[in-house]
């Protein structure tokens, strides 16, 4: 007897990869948008608040000040969501971060990986880090102006 569908609706039957592998795949991806948003918005929430033009996709330095605002975010998940383990799963933690490997970017992602995995409350303490970390960037004083900044009328960074 043949079956109707041969595989699930939603699995490409072409991806070898094990129930669990894609799992973590899914779970990176989901979070992966989640931080780009969240980054994304924050970042444009600091131009305003600033009087600086809104950031382009095709800029350098644009795209290096939200990476840089993307690993200080998720270094700050990490720090926020490590309280929260316990002893057995520091250690767990600990041997993650060593094995972790790609751009400092990469590793910091597959350490939320792990914590979404291993915390129940993970996406709680997700959006409690992600509204303290918007209150305390957005709260921090804007930097004074250099001279040519004053001069020519522009606005700094936050």
């Amino acid at each position: 007897m043949s079956r109707p569908f041969s595989t699930s609706l939603r699995r490409n039957p072409e991806d070898p990869r094990g129930l669990l592998d894609r799992i973590e795949a899914q779970l990176g991806e989901r979070l992966e948008e989640a931080v780009d948003f969240f980054c994304l918005d924050l970042l444009v929430k600091r131009r305003q608040a600033a009087n600086r033009p809104l950031p382009e996709e095709k800029s350098d330095t644009d795209r290096q000040e939200f990476r840089q605002l993307v690993q200080e975010f998720l270094a700050f998940l990490q720090e926020g969501c490590a309280a929260r383990l316990g002893q057995d799963q520091v250690a767990r933690l600990r041997s993650v971060k060593e094995k972790a490997a790609g751009d400092p970017g990469q590793r910091l992602m597959t350490v939320q990986v792990f914590l979404a995995r291993t915390l129940p409350d993970y996406w709680q303490a997700f959006d409690e880090l992600t509204a303290r970390f918007a209150q305390e960037r957005l709260a921090a004083p804007l930097p004074k102006p250099g001279f040519l900044d004053r001069l020519f009328g522009r606005q700094a960074d936050s």
